[in-house]
């Protein structure tokens, strides 16, 4: 992958399409801004070499075009402290007024673009809008691994505008970097944690790391599925009967080839999906009627851990239980507290994006572990087997 570590930018106005699709509270402020710290290293890159740099990103999801509350001048004044510099903004990431402010750039001045979704051309990759992005700048860096699945005209499309003269920012190269390490050459046992509701999202993954995982721990509300499908009792828990065929399957084929699948030997239950829900705790296939599995249990917590005490190389994917309210986070609490400990004796783990990374944050074990992905649909398409097309588009020439 051409990094812009490689080469010099000075002199070059340099379009970087990011990822700083940040979570704000309700007067706008930024909750975590971990994304924006992530492309820093990018920035500062490209201006220390004497270039100016023009931001791309998406905030949110608009709908109906414009609307204030996902304008991205909410993060200028932030973006501008994390540079040290000040931050232009354009009040639209295409027309004459974005054309002229990124025409008066100088070498080390910094302009950022309004939320390309405000443009249903953006999401539709379509070339035109691509062809007036460009028109911006003289040189392409794509540094936002959360948005590489998607065949946008920023990412996918834009690309195709700067012939020889495109690269891949510091954290894309980071974060593909450390899914290799994991998919390709990973030190053994290699564990996989998924969670998350659904089996129907997570298939692909469980079914391309079979190829690899030693271990694959399952949790949250998917793996009910999984229990249904062995003819346990789950009461209200979360399952997809459309799925029980897929789940036999994905057993038996585990089976076959060695892989070890875990399933959470116990569960904690609630009579409602609430917070101030009555508890108890159950074996997982053995839910009275009326209850439902909303965390793993103790007992399911001491067998992830004494596999993930055990590891060399660790995935996360997925929370084991619904992590947001207090009353059910002690699973996805005590799978963090594992990895980290893991992590300390020389285990390489890497948190796959979305409420994986969430959590991490939540409990304070960012700096605990070996990598936190900024992407999550992302790194599920890459370890699914997919081409990103953002990252597909920069390779190519």
């Amino acid at each position: 992958m051409k990094t812009v570590e490689t080469i010099s930018l000075a002199g070059e106005t340099v379009l970087v399409r990011v990822d700083f699709n940040v979570p704000l509270n309700a007067d706008f402020q930024i909750t975590d801004d971990s994304r924006m710290r992530a492309a820093l290293p990018t920035l500062n890159k490209i201006l220390s070499d004497g270039g100016s740099v023009i931001i791309m990103s998406h905030l949110g999801r608009p709908k109906t075009g414009p609307e204030d509350k996902f304008s991205l001048r909410h993060i200028q004044s932030h973006l501008a402290e994390l540079l040290g510099r000040p931050v232009q903004f354009a009040p639209d990431c295409i027309g004459e007024e974005a054309k002229q402010m990124a025409a008066n750039l100088k070498a080390g001045e910094v302009l950022l673009l309004e939320n390309l979704r405000f443009y249903k051309e953006e999401e539709k990759g379509e070339e035109a809008f691509s062809a007036a992005l460009a028109s911006l700048g003289s040189f392409y860096v794509n540094d936002a691994f959360g948005t590489a699945h998607r065949a946008h005209a920023s990412t996918a499309v834009m690309a195709a505008h700067f012939p020889g003269k495109k690269a891949f920012g510091y954290l894309m190269a980071k974060e593909v970097a450390n899914a290799q390490k994991v998919m390709d050459s990973p030190a053994r046992p290699l564990t996989a944690i998924v969670g998350g509701a659904k089996v129907s999202d997570k298939i692909l993954i469980v079914e391309n790391l079979m190829k690899v995982a030693d271990h694959i721990l399952i949790g949250g509300g998917m793996a009910y599925t999984f229990f249904k499908a062995q003819g346990g009792e789950i009461g209200n828990s979360l399952c997809e009967d459309d799925r029980l065929e897929t789940c036999r399957e994905i057993l038996a084929r585990a089976a076959e080839s060695g892989v070890q699948i875990h399933l959470p030997v116990d569960s904690v239950l609630a009579d409602k999906f609430a917070s101030d829900a009555a508890t108890q705790v159950a074996p997982s296939g053995s839910v009275p009627a009326g209850w439902m599995g909303l965390d793993i249990g103790p007992e399911a917590q001491k067998h992830f851990a004494s596999i993930l005490a055990a590891s060399k190389t660790i995935l996360w994917n997925g929370p084991m239980g619904v992590f947001e309210m207090k009353a059910f986070e002690s699973g996805t609490k005590a799978v963090a507290d594992a990895v980290a400990a893991a992590t300390q004796n020389g285990a390489f783990s890497l948190i796959g994006g979305g409420d994986s990374a969430a959590a991490v944050y939540q409990f304070g074990y960012q700096d605990q572990v070996s990598y936190v992905s900024t992407g999550g649909g992302a790194l599920l398409e890459f370890f699914e087997g997919k081409t990103l097309p953002g990252i597909a588009a920069v390779l190519a020439d």
